[in-house]
């Protein structure tokens, strides 16, 4: 990554985005470490997304409206964040073994760049999106979201800016595709 003037907005941003992953790196957590790299290895290939998903396309009306608005965020977000995103930002990995990441957190590095978080993106933007079509799923998918995010810092994989960015990409492709939704369906 290349260095930026001290004293810049980006400099300073980059400054408190690797000092709140050293802090987690650096807080023994044994109680959670075990089940969120379970939690951030579930959500690998938006797993947890599409059986999210499956089950909703399974019931009809609202719930099956909810799944194809799911999947198409779900869709949108992983595209625009890991083909889009992550190519055009190209930043490297966080260095777990700098940070002396705990070794029981360790899931797979992936190999693509780190901004946006794709795992982020597409929990937010199911989480958005189903959560808008059937609001009393809201809060426990958004609560998902935010443990999927914590999840990829916690396990060493990204830091936290990766996942805010990630967040707000997926937010912002819910709300297309739920508004492109009603304004083809009318409803």
């Amino acid at each position: 990554m290349t260095t930026r003037p001290p004293g810049t907005v980006l400099h300073d941003l980059t400054a408190v985005d690797r000092a709140v992953y050293a802090a987690v790196a650096a807080t023994d957590t044994p109680a959670l470490d075990a089940g969120l790299r379970r939690l951030s290895a579930a959500a690998d290939h938006s797993k947890i997304n599409l059986s999210i998903v499956a089950a909703l396309l399974l019931a009809p009306g609202r719930y099956r409206r909810a799944g194809l608005a799911g999947a198409a965020a779900v869709g949108l977000a992983s595209f625009t964040a890991n083909l889009l995103g992550k190519e055009l930002v190209r930043r490297p990995r966080p260095d777990r073994d700098a940070a002396k990441v705990i070794a029981g957190r360790h899931v797979r590095m992936p190999v693509s760049a780190s901004f946006p978080s794709g795992h982020t993106a597409s929990a937010f933007a199911l989480a958005t999106a189903v959560g808008t079509v059937l609001p009393a799923t809201a809060t426990p998918l958004g609560l998902l979201a935010c443990a999927v995010g914590y999840s990829r810092v916690h396990t060493g994989v990204h830091y936290p800016g990766d996942v805010v960015a990630g967040a707000l990409l997926g937010g912002a492709c819910a709300s297309v595709v739920v508004a492109t939704g009603r304004r083809v369906t009318g409803c």
